[in-house]
């Protein structure tokens, strides 16, 4: 490459960046999911566009890999585990019983409405059946649901891209010839690399987590870097031991986002920096994978298959596999309606083409369209759902919450953020009743900093910094949370436990 060629291709990666930040503001502004007009930029670059020649699967596979993983990382670190903990047994559940259903319908669907041959259509039904983290993360976030059904979508999404991989990398083996283990085998193949990914991700980040607590850092930008580092290590670690790296490293990223890193609010808004340009860089790439003069001849085969997908497979999926929790039929709506699709069944499409399957180009080209035409009528609409359902809950709550360690003192400084939408407004400092060993020492209102006293109203718009020792930092932003949401009433609903109380397990039907 000259430098001349790398001149252009900082210009053009430059202009394609800027598009994509604005085309974020349009999509939240009309509603319109910003992952389709990502994949329209990458269209409109490609060669029945701007004329950009792009051909190359097995380079899509890798990079659509790589920014898979920092997808979910980014999930994983922005995922609190009290919104999704008692969702996690009936996600894990949704992500392999329910996954089966979903292949098994759309297999039967591809086989006796499109002809296709049984391990070709087991083959479509593998690809499709995937829910997509990108599209989940991004589109849900701003969709005010429930916090138990936002963190089963989310849980899921996280779960299930490592079965649906190992079904497809082995199918596409079985197509080209060169498989040679019975059914019954790859499926405990399957259980063993998921088990034990999610093993080696949770034990990497609590180790992780601890070490990063006792170290110190020279500089506060560098704990980003070591949490992105750690987590992709989880899924070095896991893929070279020959189990789940994309579990692992969800898992990883889960843990330490929720454990007491230094810095933490601050690692969040990286890896989200980071899930953005990988979302943006993926999903151009896969619009300049496709063209568009190809994609009509897909229209009515990905139409049966997506109605059959959204309308019969994930109702069954669900209701097979969340049934078991008690989790209520109304809900069980909304999660069929929710399980949205984006980049992984493309991605997962250009196995098969890699593997030098016959005629597997067709099956990206058909994704391509299903993602497109489905992603317009489900993501717009999941509010409206919500709302109908009596799930809707309300414009989410905007408290953000900053820690960083006071080192040999043991203790650490809270920066909290009252944002437009929190439930502190109003109230005076000696209501917050704060854990012992945690109090406001300074609320800065308006650019001018201020030593509260116990009277002080808080207002939105304020910071605050609250002194907290070690041991009762967590139940102190428990404690801050829960009044942000609830207000002064919060004492009275949900008291904040002791530091050293252990946390309440409610079961799913009780947490309304």
């Amino acid at each position: 490459m000259s430098i001349e060629q790398f001149d252009l291709g900082v210009l053009v990666g430059a202009t394609v960046l800027v598009i994509a930040v604005v085309a974020v503001r349009l999509a939240a502004s009309t509603g319109t999911p910003s992952l389709l007009l990502y994949l329209a930029l990458g269209v409109a670059l490609g060669e029945d566009g701007l004329g950009v020649q792009f051909d190359d699967y097995a380079l899509t596979r890798v990079l659509g890999y790589a920014a898979l993983v920092l997808i979910l990382v980014e999930g994983g670190l922005t995922t609190r585990w009290s919104s999704m903990r008692d969702a996690v047994a009936p996600a894990a559940v949704l992500s392999t019983v329910g996954t089966a259903v979903s292949v098994g319908v759309v297999a039967a669907a591809g086989h006796w409405l499109l002809d296709l041959p049984w391990v070709q259509a087991l083959l479509l039904g593998a690809v499709v059946s995937s829910t997509d983290a990108a599209a989940v993360f991004s589109v849900l976030r701003r969709v005010p649901l429930p916090r138990r059904l936002t963190g089963l979508l989310e849980a899921e999404s996280g779960f299930n891209d490592a079965p649906v991989v190992i079904a497809v990398v082995a199918l596409s083996a079985h197509l080209e010839g060169t498989a040679s283990e019975p059914w019954w085998a790859l499926v405990l193949l399957a259980l063993v690399e998921l088990a034990g990914g999610a093993a080696l991700g949770g034990a990497l980040g609590w180790v992780s987590g601890r070490w990063l607590r006792a170290v110190a850092l020279p500089s506060s930008g560098l704990y980003p870097i070591a949490v992105l580092g750690l987590c992709g290590m989880a899924y070095g670690v896991a893929v070279q031991a020959h189990l789940s790296g994309f579990i692992a490293v969800y898992v990883a990223a889960l843990v330490l986002g929720n454990t007491e890193l230094p810095h933490r609010q601050a690692v969040r808004g990286f890896a989200e920096g980071v899930g953005w340009l990988s979302q943006i860089g993926l999903f151009v790439l896969l619009g300049l994978l496709v063209s568009p003069s190809e994609l009509l001849a897909q229209l009515g085969p990905a139409l049966v298959v997506g109605v059959v997908l959204a309308l019969v497979a994930r109702p069954l999926s669900v209701l097979a596999s969340v049934t078991w929790f008690r989790v209520p039929l109304r809900e069980q709506v909304l999660l069929s309606w929710g399980g949205l699709r984006g980049a992984v069944p493309i991605v997962l499409a250009t196995v098969p083409v890699v593997a030098g399957v016959p005629g597997s180009e067709v099956l990206v080209e058909l994704v391509f369209v299903l993602v497109v035409v489905f992603t317009l009528l489900q993501a717009p609409t999941l509010p409206a759902l919500a709302g109908r359902l009596g799930l809707h809950r309300g414009e989410a709550v905007d408290l953000e919450v900053e820690s960083s360690p006071l080192g040999a003192l043991g203790a650490e400084v809270l920066q909290v953020r009252v944002g437009p939408g929190s439930q502190l407004h109003g109230l005076e400092i000696f209501e917050l009743r704060l854990p012992r060993g945690a109090d406001v020492s300074l609320v800065v209102r308006d650019g001018e900093a201020m030593v509260p006293d116990a009277r002080t109203p808080l207002r939105h718009g304020d910071d605050l910094l609250v002194i907290t020792l070690a041991g009762v930092r967590v139940a102190a932003e428990d404690r801050l949370r829960a009044l942000s949401e609830r207000g002064r009433l919060a004492a009275w609903r949900e008291p904040a436990p002791p530091a050293s109380a252990p946390r309440r397990r409610t079961r799913w039907p009780l947490r309304r």
